[in-house]
């Protein structure tokens, strides 16, 4: 017995061992009917131990499946139960003397309650070692709950990490897209100023091109306008000399008309004098009525205008002889020469003295015109 506890864990057979034993107290106590004792029968009490102790067995064999699976536990437990075992071993010795002095007492008693002892044992027996099959089947369970938690935290952070590195993955291609796109722009801003350059350079060139047909055409245009004035100029200078010849001619005749009539003249003299100076008061009054005067001229500017007249009257020629140094001046005393001409006046001259104011000179002064 000693050596079987030896070999399997102490707490099941001690609790056996002692309910068993106090069982038997229990029988021993209780009187039977007066009888012959006969002698004590070993072999049904070994028998009984034997069967006793197969149920132990095959209960200790559970137990140590069990314990199989859930070595460390036992480890620990044995180890905490090692000073116990000693003091249990040794009351189960003494217990098991006292219950094989109640058995020589009472045999028949001891073997039935041996018998339901070994059974009950039997069945706490194998409930034990269902207990404790149950309760490695939970450990083995929580261990594979704890291992399979373990699992879904690797698993768990295997994926956080082929997720961060997915999404690293994806950063690097996103700022490689980022790039790509910024160089790309930039290529499209550069050709889009290269093409902006070119055409702003066409455009320049059109327009210097443009400039040019311009100012060609300008001076074209100039040129014909000029030579259109060179003719006029030279139309309008036949007419003053073909006038200037009719004058001519005209004072040729009056000259002779004045040798012939030269008393007459003399006589005539003081009427023409009289007529040439209303003449020219006449002029006088047509060119400041024609003249307008622009603002901001200073009181002393004195402008001199030439003027050449036709036969007629007619204006052949008006030019500053001397300027005031204020052109504004000037061309507007110009100007009211042009607009007052024609002097028709000067035909109801005497013909002695058209020819001597057909050319004259005209002073213009702020309100007064000499």
């Amino acid at each position: 017995m000693a050596k079987q506890h030896r070999h399997v864990g102490y707490g099941l057979p001690l609790i056996l061992a002692v309910g068993l034993h106090l069982g038997l107290l229990v029988v021993s106590v209780i009187r039977f009917p007066s009888a012959e004792q006969e002698p004590p029968n070993q072999a049904i009490v070994n028998a009984t131990l034997v069967r006793a102790e197969t149920a132990t067995d095959q209960a200790q064999q559970a137990q140590q499946q069990a314990r199989a699976e859930a070595r460390t536990e036992q480890q620990r437990r044995e180890a905490e139960a090692a000073e116990r075992a000693e003091a249990e071993r040794q009351a189960a010795a003494e217990a098991e003397r006292q219950a094989q002095e109640a058995q020589r007492q009472a045999q028949e008693a001891a073997q039935a309650a041996e018998r339901e002892q070994a059974r009950e044992a039997a069945e706490q027996a194998a409930a034990e070692a269902e207990r404790r099959e149950r309760e490695a089947a939970e450990q083995a369970a929580e261990r594979e709950r704890q291992q399979e938690a373990a699992r879904q935290r690797r698993e768990a952070e295997e994926q956080r990490q082929r997720e961060a590195e997915a999404e690293r993955q994806r950063q690097a291609e996103e700022e490689a897209r980022r790039q790509r796109e910024a160089e790309e722009q930039r290529q499209r801003e550069a050709e889009a100023e290269r093409q902006r350059q070119a055409e702003e350079e066409a455009r320049r060139q059109r327009e210097a091109e443009e400039q040019r047909r311009r100012e060609a055409e300008a001076e074209r245009q100039r040129q014909a306008e000029e030579e259109a004035r060179r003719q006029r100029e030279a139309e309008e200078q036949r007419e003053r000399e073909a006038a200037a010849k009719r004058a001519a001619e005209a004072a040729q005749n009056s000259l002779d008309q004045a040798i012939a009539g030269e008393s007459e003249a003399v006589a005539n003299a003081k009427q023409a004098e009289e007529a040439a100076n209303g003449f020219i008061n006449l002029v006088r009054q047509a060119v400041e009525q024609a003249w307008s005067i622009p603002p901001n001229v200073p009181d002393g500017a004195t402008a001199e205008i030439s003027v050449r007249l036709g036969p007629s009257g007619e204006l052949f020629a008006a030019n500053i002889g001397r300027s005031s140094g204020n052109s504004a001046f000037d061309r507007s005393a110009l100007s009211a020469v042009e607009t007052a001409a024609p002097f028709a006046e000067l035909r109801e001259l005497p013909a002695s003295v058209q020819r001597q104011y057909r050319e004259f000179n005209l002073r213009f002064r702020p309100g007064d015109i000499r």
